[in-house]
């Protein structure tokens, strides 16, 4: 593709910056600090901020796009948001001299898409309300859900990374990348499809119709996963990578010792599942309908993390039968104490502070204080990470988050 001088230039620009600032020592000693993390060994609990309200957090125009092609435009926002997160809120974030060029994959989906009213809270982005419409009400509607075709258009891969390295491959190593990690969550795809009330309803008054949903499902989400592993289009999660609704994926456990770098399977992989609707439904029950399935996907990887939204410190028994399990995720709701009493040090407690401490006037900066350090209390003597996510609104004041950033670092400075 061509890229005008114009383009050219803003991307450089910033790309530059962006070697610039992964070249500080800081990031090699971020990087160890995740190794030691991830294997279960003691220290200052971890920060990363993610799922952030882009929409809201300019200033002074840092995250105005100048660029004028639409491809130009995706790359220049992906170096102005890494260089914005670092200038404003870092936490224990690392910023690497490397863009990832994707793979062209194309995916004909499950064959079912969701059908919802949906209320914006603000129309420059950020999240919004479904009031979902069933679509499966019946045993016939279950074959709406088909299983995934999965393309590779090896060509427009090449022409990507190719484009990306004539950019700035002098200044940025520039790698083509595949899938590294997927959600895996067939709850949030079912519970969109038949309705939030309907769904946990029939746990109870339907449950074989529940369970023969929840088997095509996860059997097609598991040949989508086989048809990755047969195109080659894997590449390894060890990184700088999400992982789960956690923190960064560095370990020294992945890929495993019988890797072949030309060939990725999922096993050289994190893997992660989870069952938000299910915060109200017993262990017995989280097991008979999520877990049952979950762990069919599960035991294809070599790491694994658990949960997301729902609070899992009544499930942690349950989760023992989780394969490879190493961070489980604490929710807002969740009862730190109990976790903590039962976790231990077998896993990574993923703490996942209250977004809405932003959402309140005035901005209370000291009881964001207090609620972090509480939690750090009630886990001392796990292996921890703090991950704020899920951020819906900083009342247009980024400020509230860059401020809860350095209360963050110094919090977890004192453990």
């Amino acid at each position: 593709m061509e890229v005008s001088g114009k383009d050219r230039a803003i991307l450089r620009r910033l790309a530059g910056r962006v070697a610039e600032i992964a070249a500080l020592p800081v990031h090699r000693e971020k990087t160890a600090e995740w190794r030691r993390l991830n294997g279960l060994r003691k220290g200052r609990p971890l920060v990363w901020i993610n799922e952030v309200p882009w929409h809201e957090m300019d200033v002074d125009g840092e995250l105005e796009l100048q660029s004028s092609d639409a491809f130009c435009r995706q790359t220049e926002q992906t170096l102005r948001r890494t260089i914005y997160q670092w200038e404003h809120m870092p936490g224990d974030a690392v910023v690497e001299a490397r863009f990832h060029a994707p793979l062209a994959l194309h995916d004909t989906g499950f064959g079912i898409e969701e059908e919802a009213r949906i209320i914006r809270q603000d129309e420059r982005g950020g999240i919004v309300s479904r009031e979902f419409h069933p679509q499966i009400r019946e045993e016939k509607d279950l074959e709406k859900i088909r299983t995934p075709v999965i393309t590779h258009h090896a060509e427009a891969s090449e022409r990507t990374y190719e484009t990306l390295a004539d950019l700035f491959g002098d200044l940025l190593v520039v790698e083509m990348c595949g899938i590294v990690h997927r959600w895996f969550a067939p709850w949030d795809e079912l519970v969109r499809w038949w309705g939030v009330q309907e769904a946990l309803t029939d746990l109870a008054l339907r449950p074989e119709l529940v369970h023969r949903a929840m088997d095509r499902l996860v059997r097609a989400y598991l040949a989508r996963l086989d048809q990755w592993e047969a195109l080659n289009v894997l590449s390894v999660t060890e990184g700088n990578y999400r992982v789960g609704s956690g923190g960064l994926g560095y370990t020294d456990e992945l890929p495993r010792p019988d890797f072949d770098p030309q060939r990725v399977r999922s096993s050289d992989q994190w893997g992660c599942a989870t069952a938000q609707i299910f915060s109200e439904v017993s262990p017995e029950m989280h097991e008979a309908f999520a877990l049952r399935y979950e762990r069919r996907w599960l035991e294809r990887f070599g790491l694994n993390y658990y949960g997301c939204c729902e609070p899992l410190h009544l499930k942690l028994d349950v989760l023992k039968r989780v394969p490879n399990l190493r961070k489980v995720s604490m929710s807002p709701w969740a009862d730190l104490e109990q976790a903590a009493e039962k976790a231990g040090d077998r896993y990574v407690l993923s703490h996942k502070p209250n977004p809405a401490v932003f959402a309140v006037d005035p901005w209370n900066p000291g009881q964001a204080r207090r609620d972090l350090r509480e939690a750090l209390e009630k886990t001392r003597g796990c292996v921890v990470e703090v991950i704020m996510k899920d951020i819906s609104t900083v009342r247009n004041e980024p400020q509230r988050l860059w401020a809860w950033e350095r209360i963050a670092m110094e919090e977890v400075g004192r453990f």
